[in-house]
């Protein structure tokens, strides 16, 4: 028989008034959770004692927890996102509500569902009986919903405004905030938009997990320092004494990660990568600041890679990855926020323009040094005017300053083209005897495209490359193109007529001035043979003050936009810039010629080049050289497999 309505409706006013279960996220986790065999390393149950550094952070997720707000700045590869699902695993067996989980963007929300969300609920027994299949009728199954009996979980992406504002929801799971938009939709910060969908809830729970990005902008940081700032602190196996595990205690013998060891920092006693187990087991979590005032509910939690259990992240690998990534902003990055959990500084400050002065250095005028490889050249377009400057490239992103040149008369001149075609045709000398022409120029389309554009298709766009600077920071892909844009050619307009590459401005200049404050070798360690730094910049002594201070005339700053939000911006110092500007250009050049993706064997191809040339030979320099052809004739095929015939 089934029952009236009035018993439906007394059993779920039961429901409402009964309180929260004391039983704990880790608690729930260790008891029936599965990990799944399609995305875990370590299938099967789930094991608190395996991460125990995970524990706290689970239990104050918990319903019984006085805190609101959990704030997790981490590295990779500690079980951060696995603590997110055993806190929605917990939410739908025992603490049903509504629920919002938000990835950087709608599709990665689809992914996560699916690579994520639904093994959770399939393999674990107790979830799989409150979650209908997909495949069932009205089920409320979909990639971006799951309903279950007292709530419902929904997906979103911080891109999209509607997701964010669907519904009033007590729990908020916020994955990858650094990933967020600025600004959605002009309607504000995702992050606010999302948590203001919780105010309603007096008992709500709000989880904000990313690995950080850069200092200034990242908004995991933000959170992290408003907070109770914890670190999990460790006893030595040695002495017994606390600490948190910082990577500059990390030591290993130059070139071989794998003896990389931690360093105490009370008894100095060597710590080794299998004492890892035992200190975690024993490690707790302490508050290293108070609470800013408004986020005493917040409890901050902060962990980097180091403490990767054996097995997963070793201190060997983050050894070697930093070993590798020195020389390469990109790489470098990488290793601060995804190992150590940490944001990158952008190098923004101002190098002394007088210290480089004074770090100039003597060679033949209009000569390349030994180092130079091949050359390439930036060209700034003002109204008046061409500014260009040569320079060349040698391993590592070693560079010389070789000829600074303005052209006079600007893009309505002809006889400017003219002057740059006379440019492109001519020869440098090699201090190995050869001549080196220039290899890609890259050009500044912001003023007067279409000119540009015109004299480009003349030239060829194998050895020119119209460029187009944008704001911003990618330092995985700081050039990005070519596009096919429209050009001109005698009045006539040709659709798609002209190549253009976009230029992130911002991570050039960043690592100019990073490689500018390159110390270098004294002159007793050049005796001994010592070698300059990878990216070191080399200046003529020819150069003048006044291209210095144009060189060093902007600076990096976090700026508040109009909404509130924090963001990075490249400043001028004073007015003129453009020794600055043909640098990015001229480095955006060697980007696009494939400098920083080439194998060692190409280097040793320019370096080759140079060897075997005779003095007035014009054939070195030559990037990206088809490999020489066998001048043996290859067996025939046919023949081949009818060895005996004959």
């Amino acid at each position: 028989m089934l029952p009236d309505a009035a018993a439906i409706h007394d059993a779920a006013f039961d429901r409402g008034l009964r309180p929260d279960p004391l039983l704990k996220v880790s608690e729930w986790a260790d008891q029936h959770r599965r990990l799944s065999g399609k995305g875990a390393a370590e299938p099967g149950p789930w094991r608190t004692a395996r991460t125990p550094y995970l524990r706290e952070i689970m239990d104050c997720l918990s319903p019984s927890s006085p805190y609101e707000r959990v704030v997790f700045m981490k590295g990779a590869q500690v079980g951060a996102t696995e603590t997110g699902n055993n806190w929605i695993g917990y939410v739908i067996h025992h603490a049903p509500g509504p629920m919002l989980a938000v990835l950087p963007t709608v599709e990665m929300a689809k992914r996560n569902s699916r690579q994520r969300i639904d093994p959770l609920i399939e393999d674990s027994e107790v979830l799989s009986s409150l979650v209908k299949p997909a495949r069932a009728r009205d089920s409320g199954n979909t990639v971006l919903t799951k309903a279950f009996q007292g709530g419902v979980l929904a997906m979103t992406g911080a891109n999209s405004a509607v997701g964010l504002r669907s519904m009033p929801v007590r729990y908020l799971f916020l994955d990858e905030v650094d990933g967020y938009p600025g600004d959605i939709d002009g309607e504000g910060d995702p992050v606010a938009l999302a948590e203001a969908r919780t105010r309603t809830f007096a008992r709500r729970k709000v989880f904000i997990v990313s690995t950080p990005t850069v200092k200034g902008v990242s908004r995991i940081e933000r959170e992290f320092e408003a907070s109770d700032q914890r670190r999990y602190f460790v006893p030595c196996p040695h002495c017994g004494h606390f600490q948190w595990l910082e990577f500059e205690r990390l030591r290993w013998d130059k070139g071989r990660p794998e003896t990389a060891h931690y360093l105490c920092g009370e008894c100095e006693g060597h710590i080794q990568e299998h004492h890892k187990t035992r200190m975690l087991e024993a490690g707790t979590w302490r508050a290293t600041a108070a609470s800013e005032q408004g986020s005493e509910k917040t409890a901050g939690f902060h962990i980097s890679s180091l403490y990767s259990p054996i097995g997963w992240r070793s201190w060997a690998d983050i050894a070697a990855d930093w070993e590798a990534a020195q020389g390469n902003d990109a790489a470098l990055k990488s290793v601060k926020n995804t190992d150590l959990g940490e944001t990158w500084v952008e190098t923004g400050e101002a190098p002394d323009w007088q210290r480089l002065y004074d770090q100039r250095e003597t060679w033949s005028a209009g000569s390349v040094p030994a180092g130079g490889l091949f050359l390439t050249a930036g060209v700034d377009v003002q109204k008046d005017r061409l500014e260009v400057d040569v320079w060349a490239w040698g391993r590592g992103l070693e560079s010389w300053l070789i000829e600074h040149t303005v052209i006079e008369g600007g893009p309505h001149r002809p006889d400017a083209w003219t002057d740059l075609d006379a440019l492109l045709d001519r020869t440098w000398p090699h201090a190995r005897g050869a001549h080196l022409r220039i290899a890609k120029l890259a050009i500044d389309t912001g003023y007067e495209a279409p000119a540009i554009y015109a004299w480009a298709r003349r030239v060829g766009f194998g050895q020119v490359a119209p460029v187009k600077g944008v704001e911003g920071f990618n330092r995985a892909s700081p050039v990005s193109g070519p596009t096919f844009v429209d050009a001109t050619d005698g009045g006539k307009k040709l659709r798609r007529g002209a190549r253009l590459w976009t230029i992130a401005v911002s991570t050039f200049k960043s690592e100019t001035y990073r490689f500018l404050r390159l110390q270098r070798p004294t002159d007793e360690e050049k005796a001994e043979g010592a070698a300059c730094l990878p990216g070191t910049v080399h200046l003529p002594s020819w150069v003048e003050s006044e291209w210095l201070k144009q060189l060093v005339a902007e600076q990096l700053v976090t700026v508040k936009t109009k909404r509130g939000f924090a963001r990075l911006e490249w400043q001028k110092l004073r007015e003129r810039n453009e020794a600055l500007d043909c640098r990015v250009y001229a480095r955006a050049a060697a980007w696009i010629a494939g400098a920083d993706r080439w194998s060692d064997r190409q280097w040793t191809d320019l370096e080759e080049q140079l060897g075997a040339v005779d003095g007035g030979v014009e054939a070195a320099g030559m990037i990206n050289r088809p490999a020489p052809v066998s001048s043996e004739k290859r067996r025939s095929d046919w023949l081949g497999r009818r060895d005996g015939w004959f």
